[in-house]
């Protein structure tokens, strides 16, 4: 059976026909000559209109990562405008071809042709093929078919209709640690299995994401290791619980692209790999996460890094509350707006320390006049400092288009960036500032996610994520903005500045002790994103003449951050007795974590002895917060701690201060609440064995 150009597939047996099957043929010494005979193949059945177009994306597919898999099996794949029907072409080969497994030449070829706007019913069915051709009595019995009908059939067993769960969503081999996890027994992790969590992502998310998967899923229970495992993968992706990520020991990421939602796992023990290490080296990765487990030396998710943190989002069904939805997506905006704020920020502060502060009114007169061969009259560092400054001011620029673009994008997806960044534009032109970006950016990706739910003709889905979406989503979000939002919001801001900018003496304090509190409370966590994200988002605003205050209140969100570090890496250096020998190597490392102000390092030990260190962190974040407001300290950079002294206009002595004192404050508290408050899991003793 064929299908004529241009039709529909209907179901599971319109991937694959014996016309598309070849057995025991010669396609060529290669790779290249491989997926060319098969894309051939593919068009003369009519499901391609053009072979070599089909080719080329199937070859430029290969490229970014080879197919070739364990077992003498290669599964080139691609999605190609090409293409008009979800199709699977097979061959088994003779001789074997080298499509780049570690264990040679594959006989065994799957051609997986997905067209560019797949729906996720065939996307499920041809993952699902993916995810059977890791198991042996399936490829066995691939190679003893004796003509092309019995493939089909073969094949057809395997992507018949099943639970979705088992297609897009959660793969565990453990359903009750993945589901309602029980508490770690009284004797600690030793006492029972080690949990793991991964995540699974190709660039394609058809073949490599679900392979993998299984491949890491059949290692842990072969180990004895309880997993769930996520895949995100073009079928769809069913987020793993907050749960289950929290009652994990460690997380494997085998993926090649972004993880989704990264900060789910804040604070884990992580093995990252690309994903076709999960499909070859399944074993070594569950044996890495063990040890990376009981390794307090292991690498960690940080919290700040890809998206924000998501926790709470999920449930037993993998739904999402419209409240944690819109915290997830706010935080993402954040996350990805950061960099543009850090190297800006950054560099605007070199270009001062360069070119002095007369440099804001002469950049752009040195820039066009001068070049390094004829220098303006400061030299070479007034000239150096004006491309420092001018590349930092254009960094900032993108700060709120940047926000708006990766809120609508924690929506709707890659179609959602376009009418975000537009709608960011459209705010930072209106002076509507972050707040404009923000509600721009939510106005774009909820409609861009609206837009694309639409049932459209086949012909026109190609063109829904690259021109439809994006045009009806910019229309829609920054025709609002324009018409509506843009300028009461800007109003708002604008009164917003000036509050902020009158602010002194007592009310200063007060919110620089709330910020502290803020920072300290849960290390990472949800509570210290928004306070940084506060700090941040209000970065833009900043000048250190007209409005000082957004850069006093970073500064003192950067210093209160460090205060827990670095009062559990003086608590244990002044009383190492009342810390087990992994809290002491942790507190090594938590030197320098603290003075680059990552906060996460003194997650061990409030994981440890939450109600002693938690309360202790807070009393002396709370103290710095409220004496760097004090102070008028200032700091153009958004993260790096100490080690961007110079973005601090010479108010750095003073920022060294303040950490200093609420460090010994925090370290002075927690040691006395070891010795004189109760804890239900002492750590005295502990160091006393260890020792």
């Amino acid at each position: 059976m064929t299908d004529a150009p241009g039709t529909a597939a209907t179901g599971p047996q319109d991937l694959i026909t014996a016309e598309l099957v070849r057995l025991d043929a010669d396609l060529g010494a290669d790779s290249a000559a491989v997926i060319d005979a098969l894309a051939a193949t593919v068009a003369d059945t009519g499901r391609a209109q053009d072979a070599a177009a089909l080719a080329a994306d199937a070859q430029a597919r290969e490229a970014k990562t080879a197919t070739g898999v364990p077992g003498g099996i290669a599964i080139p794949h691609c999605r190609s405008a090409a293409v008009t029907v979800p199709t699977l072409g097979m061959a088994r080969l003779t001789p074997p071809v080298d499509f780049g497994a570690k264990d040679g030449p594959a006989d065994l070829v799957f051609f997986i042709a997905a067209p560019a706007g797949a729906d996720q019913d065939h996307l499920k069915l041809l993952s699902k093929l993916a995810r059977a051709l890791v198991k042996k009595d399936f490829t066995a019995a691939l190679r003893a078919a004796a003509t092309e009908q019995e493939v089909v059939d073969l094949v057809l067993g395997v992507v018949a209709p099943a639970p979705a769960a088992t297609d897009a969503g959660t793969t565990t081999t453990a359903p009750a640690a993945a589901t309602s996890p029980e508490p770690a027994p009284a004797g600690g992790a030793a006492t029972r299995a080690k949990r793991l969590v991964a995540v699974t992502a190709c660039p394609t998310g058809i073949a490599h994401t679900y392979m993998a998967a299984d491949s890491i899923a059949q290692a842990a229970e072969e180990a004895g290791v309880e997993i769930a495992v996520e895949t995100q993968g073009s079928s769809g992706s069913t987020p793993l619980d907050a749960k289950v990520i929290e009652a994990a020991d460690a997380v494997i990421f085998a993926v090649d692209v972004d993880v989704r939602d990264r900060a789910r796992f804040a604070g884990k023990p992580v093995i990252q790999v690309p994903v076709k290490r999960g499909i070859d080296e399944p074993a070594e990765l569950v044996a890495r996460a063990v040890a990376a487990a009981d390794d307090p030396q292991a690498a960690r998710v940080p919290a700040a890094s890809g998206s924000a943190s998501s926790e709470g989002q999920s449930t037993g069904e993998g739904r999402e509350s419209v409240g944690a939805a819109l915290k997830r997506a706010l935080l993402t905006g954040v996350s990805y707006m950061i960099p543009f704020v850090a190297g800006g920020g950054l560099l605007i502060a070199l270009g001062f320390l360069l070119g002095g502060y007369d440099i804001t009114d002469v950049a752009d007169t040195i820039l066009t006049e001068n070049t390094l061969f004829d220098l303006p009259e400061g030299g070479l560092a007034a000239y150096l400092g004006a491309v420092a400054f001018k590349i930092g001011g254009l960094s900032m620029g993108f700060l709120v288009p940047a926000l708006a673009g990766y809120i609508a994008y924690a929506f709707a997806d890659r179609p959602g960036i376009a009418p975000g960044f537009t709608a960011g534009a459209v705010a930072g032109f209106m002076g509507a500032g972050f707040l404009g970006g923000i509600v721009g950016g939510l106005i774009a990706g909820v409609a861009a996610k609206w837009i694309t739910s639409w049932s459209v003709p086949r012909w026109l889905r190609g063109l829904m994520p690259v021109v439809i979406v994006p045009l009806l989503a910019s229309i829609i979000a920054s025709g609002l903005m324009f018409l509506f939002l843009g300028g009461p919001i800007a109003s708002l801001t604008e009164a917003l500045n000036a509050w902020l900018s009158g602010m002194t003496g007592t009310a200063a304090a007060v919110l620089g002790l709330i910020l502290g509190l803020m920072m300290a409370f849960d290390l990472g966590g949800p509570v210290n994103k928004v306070a940084y994200s506060f700090a941040v988002a209000g970065l833009s605003a900043g000048s250190l003449t007209e409005n000082p205050a957004p850069l006093m209140i970073m500064a003192a969100v950067m210093a209160a951050g460090m205060v827990p570090p670095l009062a559990m890496a003086l608590a244990t250096a002044i009383a190492p007795q009342q810390f087990s020998l992994a809290e002491r190597e942790n507190g090594k490392a938590a030197w320098l974590l603290g003075a680059a102000f990552i906060s996460e390092g003194a997650i061990p030990f409030a994981a440890a002895d939450p109600l002693r260190v938690i309360p202790a962190s807070m009393l002396g974040a709370a103290t710095t917060g409220a004496l760097i407001m004090s102070f008028d300290v200032v700091s153009q950079a958004p993260h790096g701690g100490i080690f961007v002294f110079f973005a601090m206009d010479g108010t750095w002595p003073l920022f060294i201060v303040a950490t200093v004192i609420g460090t010994v404050i925090s370290a002075a508290a927690v040691l006395a609440l070891k010795k004189f408050a109760r804890s239900s899991a002492p750590t005295e003793p502990a160091a006393k064995v260890a020792a």
